[in-house]
């Protein structure tokens, strides 16, 4: 790991913490060591300043170390506060809704409150496939086609889902995508109607964040079938055309599951989810690791490619036509 000064003054009693130019793992994961250094000395400070003056580029685990200082903060009833962040930073921000939550003071002339230009505030580049267009003309395209698809399956779906359990045919879950930002995936619903109420009666067979069980009493006889075929993940396809997902990606953990990450698992965050990843084509039903899914995550960011993509895509073809390859 480089060695990263994090020089620390005090304005007064309060210390202020300088961020460096660039917030990424590596420095993300130094940058929370030395606030949880501040935060257990004696007598403890009302109030840690982190000023963002330098820092122009904060990628989604700079963001996760950012969020951890702020829980450690509130822990040990600490007040944390921004001061002078720059649009590049401001950006993340407002991307994920935190803007509201931290509190951000403007002292120097670095970053003028009068800055307000669309074009200021663009979100930072976090991997290349975030702004490839191509990609994202894939994309479209792919969307369309599951879209047309899902119409033509959807009255019959839609008739075992209500014949085999009352309910809505649809089932929509918080989900967090690209940074962190929160949206509502689509599926069509596999379980009975008060299957999140009563997730807590289910033993979970999986280690870390990820939630799984095999034999889960809350999916009902026509959901099995869904998962198995993957036709409940169908109506993700107006996610993907909406941009929230992508066709390939990261699998979109749930609110819950980030909550417990440690900064270096926010980096599954740089890319948007996908319908399919390395997880799915990797026999997703027998992974019992949540570190197996961050190694592949990973996997994906560093060979991702269009010709990649593709290759991906043609491997869930095959998988979803292989017996117990879906989803259970």
């Amino acid at each position: 790991m480089p060695a990263v000064d994090f020089r620390v003054k005090f304005l007064e009693e309060s210390p202020q913490i300088q961020a460096p130019p660039r917030l990424s793992v590596l420095e993300a994961v130094a940058f929370k060591q030395n606030f949880q250094q501040l935060c257990q000395g004696s007598p403890l400070p009302s109030q840690i300043i982190i000023d963002f003056s330098q820092t122009t580029f904060m990628d989604s685990s700079g963001l996760g170390a950012l969020v951890s200082n702020l829980k450690t903060a509130q822990q040990q009833g600490i007040q944390l506060v921004l001061r002078n962040v720059r649009p590049q930073v401001m950006a993340v921000l407002s991307l994920t809704g935190l803007n509201q939550v931290f509190t951000i003071e403007e002292i120097s002339e670095i970053n003028p409150p009068t800055v307000t230009r669309r074009q200021e505030f663009q979100p930072p580049v976090t991997h290349p496939s975030v702004r490839s267009w191509l990609k994202r003309v894939i994309d479209i395209v792919g969307a369309l086609v599951g879209l047309l698809i899902t119409a033509l399956l959807f009255i019959p779906i839609a008739v075992a889902i209500k014949l085999n359990s009352p309910g809505p045919i649809f089932f929509g879950q918080i989900r967090c995508g690209w940074m962190g930002k929160r949206f509502r995936m689509w599926k069509f619903r596999s379980m009975c109607v008060n299957a999140e109420a009563l997730k807590s009666t289910v033993k979970n067979q999986i280690s870390g964040p990820l939630f799984k069980n095999d034999r889960d009493p809350r999916i009902t006889k026509v959901g099995r079938f869904l998962r198995r075929t993957s036709f409940d993940e169908l109506p993700q396809f107006w996610n993907v055309l909406k941009g929230e997902m992508s066709l390939v990606g990261t699998r979109p953990p749930t609110p819950d599951e980030v909550e417990k990450y440690e900064v270096p698992e926010w980096q599954r965050l740089d890319v948007k989810p996908g319908m399919t990843g390395e997880w799915q084509v990797s026999g997703r039903s027998q992974i019992r690791s949540f570190e197996d899914v961050i190694r592949l995550d990973l996997k994906y960011q560093k060979n991702w490619s269009l010709m990649y993509d593709m290759k991906l895509i043609l491997k869930t073809i095959v998988v979803v036509f292989l017996k117990n390859s879906g989803a259970v």
